[in-house]
């Protein structure tokens, strides 16, 4: 198991390094000039070349590619071209964000598509099956970003029963521990702002959580019904065992594999930035983050987030892959 886990870290490095290069000339292909973007349309040609010099966007593109990728080697993803701050910390103040918004929406997504996966494939060829498969076909097909206007319009707007952007509440305080507002308000019995932030949450994490949710019941239903179909099920049955025992005890169980595979593939992109929910919401996440980077051609944060983005996926996917010896004994790594 250690050396299996040594081996992927190691595919660590030939991944990062083409994610950086493919990243680094995309946009740097991208048509704009930070320089002018920041000195903005009335500056003079002076200024512009002066801006230019100054973040190296003179030089030669593998010449910038070298010097940034030889502070990317030290851990320093360079100083963002607007603000001026440096990229690695703005990432790590905004991932708190985007990790409490993954994980309630992968919570939801998990808890109401497994369940109805199990439910439609023990009711095959129903109504509720049917009826199942219809509503997450329709989840899949759904635009993020519409439903997520359409969320605000209803609950935000029409029923004025939630709030439609924003982390929590600006009348109220909360002292910062893990940057996650629900454990921060219970740790702190800051129940106003427990109250609060679980409000701001729900909205853009029923709207991030509809694909997922879909996804992993269709992957589910698929899944359940294969196992229902083997010898072992039926000698369960043949045994006298109730039906509910049959499936929740011995069929759940080894239908788990590919249903983890869907959550961990499904957690990283969520883990990967949340760009139009939380462009839509205003969720101030990395996802945000990158967006209003790529409208202003700041390069670095562009690249920093990217490559971060690429890190986060490759370790979910490791932890992904771990959780297989946990579900089936069976399964070795050496």
């Amino acid at each position: 198991m250690k050396w299996y886990i040594a081996k992927r870290l190691l595919q660590l490095i030939p991944v990062l390094l083409g994610v950086a290069v493919i990243s680094f000339s995309l946009i740097h292909l991208a048509p704009g000039d930070p320089a002018r973007t920041i000195a903005g349309e009335h500056a003079s040609e002076q200024t512009i070349q002066m801006l230019r010099e100054k973040y190296g966007l003179d030089k030669p593109i593998h010449v910038q590619f070298w010097l940034w990728f030889k502070q990317v080697l030290r851990g320093d993803f360079g100083r963002s071209i607007v603000s001026n701050e440096y990229v690695a910390k703005e990432i790590l103040d905004r991932f708190p964000n985007t990790v409490e918004l993954a994980l309630f929406s992968m919570l939801i997504a998990v808890v109401v598509g497994f369940v109805a996966g199990v439910i439609s494939a023990s009711k095959q060829y129903s109504f509720l099956d049917y009826t199942t498969m219809g509503v997450a076909l329709f989840g899949v097909s759904m635009p993020v970003f519409w439903l997520g206007i359409m969320l605000m319009m209803i609950f935000g707007v029409f029923f004025r029963v939630l709030p439609i952007g924003g982390r929590i509440a600006s009348d109220i305080s909360l002292e910062r521990i893990t940057g996650l507002y629900i454990i921060d308000s219970i740790v702190r019995g800051n129940w106003k702002a427990l109250g609060s932030s679980f409000k701001y949450l729900i909205l853009p994490s029923v709207a991030l959580a509809t694909i997922p949710m879909a996804t992993i019941a269709r992957v589910t239903r698929s899944s359940m019904l294969e196992v229902l179909r083997q010898d072992f099920i039926r000698t369960e049955r043949a045994k006298g065992l109730s039906e509910r025992m049959v499936i929740y005890k011995h069929a759940v169980r080894n239908a788990m594999l590919p249903v983890i595979t869907v959550i961990g593939l499904n957690f990283g992109l969520l883990l990967a930035g949340a760009l139009l929910t939380e462009t839509v919401f205003s969720w101030p996440g990395i996802g945000r983050y990158v967006v209003k980077a790529v409208q202003m051609r700041d390069y670095p944060v562009v690249q920093g987030c990217v490559l971060f983005f690429s890190f986060m996926f490759v370790i979910v996917n490791l932890i992904t892959d771990l959780l297989y010896v946990l579900i089936d004994p069976r399964i070795k790594y050496r």
